[in-house]
């Protein structure tokens, strides 16, 4: 898979995705300080799944997208389970798979949503 780590993301999943295999370019090696929107089209153009904590890329993603764009996995996790934030990231894309291109999935430690773009 091929995703796209933006600054919110935490960058010990980017290094977990990399480790499993995964094409991974992290915004902040890349352009530090990139608007969401720039974030958005970078995505789009290299056909990257965007790694995000920042809930305002769910917004953005469904009124930019619509059904065009990579898709977005969006994490929203707690303090207490940030140890286990990457493992579990890693095993859900194992699961998901090719699912992730065209979707948005917000996973939280207790469940994960999945929505078509």
């Amino acid at each position: 898979m091929r995703f796209l780590a933006d600054e919110s993301c935490d960058f010990r999943v980017v290094t977990a995705l990399r480790n499993a295999g995964h094409d991974v370019v992290a915004v902040a090696e890349v352009a530090r300080g990139a608007l969401d929107q720039a974030v958005l089209v970078r995505a789009q153009e290299e056909r990257r799944v965007i790694l995000a904590e920042d809930k305002d890329f769910g917004q953005l993603t469904v009124a930019t997208q619509r059904g065009t764009g990579p898709g977005l996995l969006l994490m929203r996790c707690p303090e207490p389970a940030r140890a286990e934030l990457p493992a579990a990231i890693v095993s859900l894309v194992a699961r998901l798979g090719d699912r992730l291109i065209g979707a948005i999935v917000v996973w939280t430690p207790r469940r994960t949503r999945y929505r078509a773009i």
